[in-house]
């Protein structure tokens, strides 16, 4: 790793640390290994007063030895219900992981924004079709019906 991609994300993992309480969004935003910070792990909160509430979503967040020109590769590992999410492969369509992306952008500012994404959705440009088009043609109540059941059997803990 170069030494400004180093310093870069130390920056970024002191910034996280110290921020903590102040996103309710995230419970968990770190190094999947301490000494490894090309390779993080995230957990998304499901959004109150949606049909994601009580879901954990986590992330694997991948950092190229190019960034912060280069975005980071983001996927879910958990299966999630979602217009810009691949169901299989977790891959999620965002433009500022693609095309709009800025250095000024960093690791918790992205997360918010896919947490955004998540009661944002963009059914045009979708990855997963059948939930864009329960979106497209206006079917909330069938799209909020299949993402709280897909939410209540992968990203639900279990409580026993």
């Amino acid at each position: 790793m170069s030494t400004a991609v180093h310093r870069r994300m130390l920056k970024e993992y002191m910034a996280i640390q110290k921020n903590s309480a102040t996103r309710p969004h995230l419970e968990l935003l770190e190094p999947v290994q301490e000494d490894d910070l090309l390779h993080w792990q995230a957990i998304l909160l499901g959004t109150a007063d949606s049909a994601y509430e009580g879901g954990k979503f986590h992330l694997d967040i991948v950092i190229p030895s190019s960034y912060p020109i280069q975005p980071p590769t983001i996927h879910f590992t958990t299966k999630i219900c979602h217009p810009n999410v691949h169901f299989k492969t977790g891959e999620i369509c965002l433009d500022i992981l693609k095309s709009e992306w800025t250095p000024s952008w960093n690791l918790e500012s992205v997360c918010v924004a896919i947490s955004s994404l998540l009661t944002n959705p963009e059914p045009s440009s979708p990855l997963n079709c059948d939930a864009a088009n329960l979106l497209r043609c206006g079917d909330m109540a069938g799209y909020n019906s299949l993402v709280k059941m897909y939410t209540a059997l992968f990203a639900m803990p279990d409580e026993e």
